[in-house]
């Protein structure tokens, strides 16, 4: 298999599809909410969840099967159905179109991987195992979530006023780039004693 290579990717205003709307295509079309993504849903039925993003109109949703034509101006499409007819030839289409296609549990039928994600405000964490093991990269994440804790949300937005900062002062070069790993420094051990509580009841739990 070839080594994936990791990249966080702006959905802002790309249209994305989701065929399925199962618990598991409720599950993706979350994931995808808070992207500014285009979300296009096609389905023969969906969760009342996904019914509420439609009525809220935080999605497009069709209830109809799969068409080719639902892949034009199309980034990337999430196939989550029982059929594997549908979910190949979704894929199939999507690959003649150079469309990213994600087939849900079917590795040899996605062009991306769904990570595991720790989230610390805007930090985020991703861990992949390359479609191998979704359960090993959920215990990393486990893992990670104990030992990067809540505190890590707020020093990231003060670190990021406070590298605005820096980097618009007079100061020289060799100043900044300083100042900027010492603050890192100093304010990720703060992150991290803040957070110790909450990592002595995960370990203990």
């Amino acid at each position: 298999m070839n080594t994936l290579f990791p990249m966080f990717v702006k959905l802002q205003g790309r249209r994305v599809l989701v065929v399925g709307a199962g618990q598991v295509g409720e599950a993706k079309i979350a994931s995808l909410l808070d992207t500014g993504a285009r979300i296009h849903v096609v389905a023969l039925a969906a969760t009342d969840i996904v019914y509420g993003w439609a009525d809220a109109r935080q999605i497009t949703l069709e209830l109809r099967t799969f068409t080719v034509s639902d892949l034009d101006e199309t980034f990337a499409v999430i196939v989550a159905t029982n059929s594997h007819s549908t979910n190949e030839l979704v894929f199939l289409e999507a690959h003649a179109r150079g469309v990213l296609c994600n087939v849900v549990d079917v590795p040899e039928l996605c062009d991306f991987f769904y990570p595991a994600v720790v989230r610390r405000g805007d930090l985020q964490i991703a861990i992949s195992t390359s479609g191998q093991s979704p359960s090993l990269a959920q215990k990393i994440r486990q893992q990670l979530e104990r030992q990067f804790g809540p505190g890590y949300a707020d020093w990231l937005a003060r670190l990021g006023e406070t590298r605005r900062e820096i980097l618009g002062s007079s100061l020289d070069s060799e100043r900044k780039r300083f100042l900027l790993q010492s603050f890192a420094d100093r304010e990720a051990l703060n992150a991290m004693l803040d957070s110790a509580p909450e990592k002595a009841e995960g370990e203990a739990a």
